[in-house]
Order: structure tokens, then C-alpha cells, then sequence
């Protein structure tokens, strides 16, 4: 039985991603299950977080957004039995990988996957929901009729995003890197209240917002990064149709919440000074976040019952490729790890 690890160089700039014969799986214990693994999302490493948590093997596991059945069940085991059909997040530090066919897994990093929910469906939504419920309703306390601007909306992510807060009541505008995005953004039901082409790099998102809002500013921003300085001083890497976060700030309403992804976010005392005459707030969105506090278990199992329940009923509709089979799945990681991907890439066994 294989399974798909990576490899970090000396300098850890480049990762290989190989396949490695495992024994076989001991005798499930205590609250762990044995899964067998039907389909598995791919999604960025983050080794810069491993490295912080002092997380160093010769090969980590890769793959943890997962959908299977359940083969075997430890003795305390007390949410599932065998022929279960669960989806889940394997945690940061599992020593299996999910692009195996058996994985062993706690109990309390699974849920129940919805009867008319597919493999591929539930394994390729349960990591952007819980990103999106974690900025929209724990960091931003969405409401009906509040005005929302999700940055790239027709990345995988960013359409879960504009799906919750359109089922929570609120006004959404979104910005669209290229035509394609722009013209699957229009077709999205409900609408969205604008769709920002910023492909060209001559639409001001502040100013767009503003007009969108009669000069009120949103109420909610979620971006998909941000650049920090002049586009002398940035690398070329942040140069990619991200706003400036003087204009988050500038479109930002009076008590706003602007929930980033940008980890090393530096606000200068002006910048400081500008959110607090506002009363606006800053938050990051950390996709471990749950992952890393033990204590809010009981909220994270909601969160993930709450998403499969979505899934279920077609609030959530999920971008996704076409299925990959387990053959290709060393080229999709290193597309997936370089950010090239667009929509959620999903292995099938």
C-alpha cells in the first residue's frame, strides 16, 4: 500500500513529492478509525507554519481533506461504526497521508457525509467551507443586509465564500482577475451586486466599492492577499491584481471587518489611525486555526456538519476540476503547491 509523502530541500525552497510503500495499518485503538479513503482534495502546503510548530521528518504525509468508509472502529470510539460513509481534515501533524487508499484517523476530526453528497463533492468542499464559515461568521459576524466585498471570487474558495453570504442575506461584490472570471461571476444565482474587472489593472477597487455602497464603504472584506508597499518596493510575485491596503482600508465602512490572508500584514500608525476612526477591526484567517486549540473541538465538528449540510441541500456549489486519478496526482501537487490551480483539484480512488 502506498501513500504520498514530500520532501523539503536542505534549503527549504523546494519540495519533491514521492510515493512510499507503508506497512499495514495496526489494529484501530481507542477513538481512532480506520478509513478507507474514496477521494481526497488537494491544497497548498504550508511549510512555513510546519517549520514555526517544529515539525521536521524526512517526509510528510500529503493530502487531508478526505471522504471514505469506515472499515474498523476503536474500543471508545462513539460517533461511527463500520460502513459509515464520513468526510473530515486529517490535522496538521497526522502520520498518515490522505492520497492512500487506508488512512487511520480521530473521531473527532470526522463527520457524516450527506447520501446524495458525492465522494469528490465532500472532499473537495470541506476545507473551503470551514475557511469560508471561519471569516464570515467567527471573524466577521455576517448579517443579513450587510455589504461584503470577496477579493477573487471565482477561485474555489472565493465561490464558497460568495455562496455563504449570499444564503446569510448580505450584498456581495467581488472582483474577477480575467474575463473567464468575470463572465462566470455574472452567471452565478443569486447575483452578485457587482462584479469588479480588474484584469486590466485600471479599475480602482476603492473607488468602485464606494460608489457600489453610496459612499458608505463595505461592511465586510475578504481579501485573497495584499500588497504592502509600492510596486517598486514589491516582489513581482505580489504584483498580481492585488489591491494596495490603502484602498481595503480606504473602502472599508464605518465598523467594518476586514479578515485577510495576508499572514505578515504591517500597518503603519496612519494606517492604524485611519481604522481606528472608523472603529473598523483586522483579522486573519488562518486555515489551521481550528486545528491548532484542542478546546474548540465542539465548534469545529459543528462547522463541518454545518458544511456538509449546505453541500447537501445546493447552498454550497463547488468549483471543481475533473477527478485525477491517483497516477497523476504528483503533477497536480506541484501545479496545486504553486498556486496555478483554479479550480479544487480532487483525487478519486
Amino acid at each position: 500500500m502506498k501513500g504520498l509523502y514530500f520532501q523539503q530541500s536542505s534549503t527549504n525552497e523546494e519540495i519533491t513529492f514521492v510515493f512510499q510503500e507503508r506497512e499495514n495499518l495496526p489494529i484501530t485503538e481507542d477513538n481512532f478509525v480506520k478509513l478507507q479513503v474514496k477521494a481526497c482534495a488537494l491544497s497548498q502546503i504550508n511549510t512555513k507554519l510546519m517549520a514555526e510548530m517544529k515539525m521536521k521528518k524526512d517526509f510528510f504525509p500529503v493530502g487531508r481533506e478526505i471522504a471514505g468508509i469506515v472499515l474498523e472502529v476503536g474500543s471508545k470510539v462513539s460517533f461511527f461504526q463500520p460502513d459509515d460513509e464520513v468526510v473530515g481534515i486529517l490535522p496538521l501533524d497526522s502520520e498518515d497521508p490522505g492520497l492512500c487508499e487506508v488512512v487511520r484517523v480521530h473521531e473527532h476530526y470526522l463527520v457524516h457525509k450527506p447520501e446524495k453528497v458525492t465522494w469528490t463533492e465532500a472532499a473537495g468542499t470541506i476545507r473551503d467551507g470551514v475557511r469560508a464559515y471561519t471569516a464570515l461568521h467567527y471573524l466577521s459576524h455576517l448579517s443579513p443586509g450587510k455589504s461584503v466585498l470577496i477579493m477573487d471570487g471565482a477561485s474555489a474558495f472565493g465561490t464558497i465564500a460568495i455562496q455563504l453570504a449570499h444564503h446569510r442575506g448580505a450584498k456581495v461584490i467581488s472582483t474577477a482577475c480575467s474575463l473567464e472570471d468575470k463572465q462566470f461571476l455574472e452567471r452565478l444565482r443569486p447575483s452578485i451586486a457587482r462584479v469588479i474587472d480588474i484584469s486590466n489593472g485600471k479599475v480602482h477597487v476603492a473607488e468602485s466599492c464606494l460608489e457600489e455602497t453610496g459612499g458608505l464603504g463595505v461592511d465586510i472584506v475578504l481579501d485573497a492577499g495584499v500588497r504592502l508597499y509600492s510596486k517598486n518596493d514589491e516582489p513581482a510575485v505580489k504584483l498580481q491584481l492585488l489591491p494596495h491596503k490603502h484602498d481595503i482600508i480606504t473602502l472599508l465602512g464605518v465598523g467594518g471587518h476586514w479578515v485577510t490572508t495576508e499572514e505578515n500584514l504591517q500597518l503603519d500608525p496612519p494606517d492604524s489611525h485611519c481604522l481606528f476612526l472608523k472603529g473598523a477591526t483586522v483579522a486573519f484567517l488562518n486555515d489551521e486555526v481550528w486545528n491548532l486549540s484542542n478546546v474548540q473541538q465542539g465548534k469545529y465538528l459543528c462547522i463541518l456538519k454545518d458544511v456538509m449540510e449546505k453541500l447537501s441541500t445546493g447552498v454550497f456549489r463547488p468549483q471543481l476540476d475533473e477527478p485525477i486519478p491517483l497516477y497523476e496526482v504528483k503533477v497536480s501537487m506541484e501545479v496545486v503547491q504553486k498556486n496555478q490551480g483554479r479550480k479544487k483539484q480532487v483525487v478519486q480512488f
